[in-house]
């Protein structure tokens, strides 16, 4: 009677150790937003913002619990032609002076299949804040890292959304000699992120 105890006590303490909630820091080194838009109405051309940073709840338990915050710093724009990045920057897109960030802050999260999500959420961009989408899917375990004095746990998640320019007022265009124009106005977004459990934040029990 005392080993079945015994043995009840642990299987408990096991259940109770289970990690359901957990805070994760988006790792900027590993992470990327990119971008697709169609060109001169032939073409796709794509580009990325190199540092994207935030923070995230994820609650594998109940969706609805969990958060995203997530920032984008818009000088770190690439499209792999400086004379057009150069331009992206200035006030007839991004002005990434006066918008130095691209914010994205969630209000609804559901569960839409395994280890997929829809994350609903504010965006900000060029000083305007609509509603957006995500369609999410987180990688179905974290892993631990072998780096010498590091043990880090990690996540991987990919968002993607499809958003038209012109609602964040980025509506610069010039128009083709044979009709159409220079720039689309759908814009495809692709997030890839790297997470890594938060040192200072020890994992929420079941």
């Amino acid at each position: 009677m005392r080993k079945l105890t015994v043995a009840l006590a642990l299987f408990g303490s096991l259940v109770a150790g289970t990690a359901f909630a957990t805070d994760w820091e988006i790792d900027p080194a590993h992470s990327t937003a990119a971008f697709t838009v169609k060109h001169m109405m032939v073409t796709n051309v794509r580009g990325e913002f190199g540092k994207v940073e935030g923070k995230i709840h994820s609650d594998d338990k109940d969706a609805s619990k969990s958060t995203v915050d997530v920032t984008i710093d818009t000088s770190t724009i690439d499209t792999r032609m400086a004379k057009r990045d150069e331009h992206l920057k200035s006030p007839d897109f991004f002005d990434v002076q006066k918008f130095p960030t691209i914010t994205f802050k969630s209000t609804k999260i559901q569960k839409t299949g395994k280890d997929k999500l829809k994350i609903s959420g504010d965006l900000t961009m060029h000083g305007i804040t609509k509603p957006v989408d995500l369609a999410v899917e987180m990688s179905d375990k974290e892993w631990k890292d072998s780096f010498p004095g590091s043990g880090k746990f990690h996540r991987g998640a990919s968002a993607t959304a499809k958003v038209n320019r012109k609602d964040f007022d980025l509506k610069w265009n010039a128009a083709l000699e044979g009709g159409g124009v220079v720039v689309g106005d759908d814009v495809a977004i692709q997030v890839d992120v790297e997470l890594v459990r938060a040192p200072d934040a020890a994992p929420a029990k079941g």
